[in-house]
């Protein structure tokens, strides 16, 4: 025989279905509204010509002289691009919600999908889906290149820099990690302009964010200040994920780093989503 369920407990395959089915639609209106506008698509585009380009000139422009030494990270200066990439990816997570509240689309989106927090949870993953794989593109391009640059400048294995490969455990690690810094900068950005809600002021807050922390490290003479600046500025302690050499003397170690910038992303993102709740469209 089979035994009856308990009164209580009888609904909780019908909530959960209609939970389910609630994500579905609402990851659905999500991605149609990605993949049916331009915008996206050209971003994405351009994260990735960025990021290798920028990273490409990087390497281009390195020498290694013969009878010098050269004191360089040849796996974070490939991944040079990244810092360029970032503000491509900043401007299409700022677009993301930010372009919805310019045109008053955001009131259409919240009428039929009443429940803020999946609508929010729907961008932020279709957002770090289609940066992780742009990322991993970008990355890949960026890896290449040096491969293929670096050796005619100088840098040659004889010399104590062998052929760049993810095959090589910290390169991978750089590589992996920035794939993951992209795709929190991402998150970052959703979550900003999900507060601020206009994309001029929110695109501004990020790239002030990102972009001012090592402009004023070049101008803090106080150690004590640099240093906590090094350790808990989104950027300078995202981008220690690329180091690969050196990591005794960094302020804080690489994935250590890649957390403070996580940390960042979750605290705007919960602060994006509270004020989405509790204000009005």
């Amino acid at each position: 025989m089979t035994q009856a369920l308990p009164a209580g407990q009888r609904g909780l395959p019908v909530v959960r279905h209609v939970e389910m089915a609630v994500v579905k639609d609402t990851l659905h209106a999500e991605w149609t509204k990605l993949r049916t506008v331009a915008g996206p698509a050209w971003l994405l585009a351009g994260t990735v010509a960025a990021t290798v380009a920028v990273s490409a000139a990087a390497t281009a422009a390195a020498r290694c002289p013969s009878g010098t030494a050269c004191p360089v990270d040849t796996t974070k200066l490939s991944l040079t691009g990244i810092q360029a990439g970032q503000a491509v990816v900043a401007v299409l997570a700022v677009l993301a919600i930010g372009g919805e509240y310019s045109t008053g689309m955001i009131r259409i989106t919240l009428a039929a999908m009443p429940r803020r927090s999946a609508v929010l949870a729907a961008k932020a993953f279709l957002l770090a889906t289609l940066v992780l794989a742009a990322g991993a593109i970008a990355v890949g391009g960026s890896v290449l290149a040096g491969r293929i640059l670096l050796p005619g400048h100088g840098f040659t294995a004889a010399r104590g820099f062998p052929l760049e490969s993810l095959a090589d455990g910290p390169t991978l690690r750089a590589a992996a990690g920035s794939v993951l810094y992209l795709v929190l900068i991402a998150l970052l950005s959703l979550g900003i302009a999900t507060l601020i809600r206009d994309s001029a002021a929110a695109i501004g807050v990020v790239l002030g964010l990102l972009y001012l922390s090592p402009i004023i490290l070049g101008v803090v003479s106080d150690p004590v200040w640099s240093h906590r600046l090094e350790r808990y500025a989104p950027m300078s302690a995202g981008l220690t994920i690329q180091d690969t050499t050196g990591l005794r003397g960094l302020p804080i170690s690489p994935w250590g780093g890649l957390g403070v910038l996580a940390a960042w992303a979750a605290a705007a993102l919960l602060a994006g989503g509270l004020v989405l709740r509790l204000r009005d469209a």
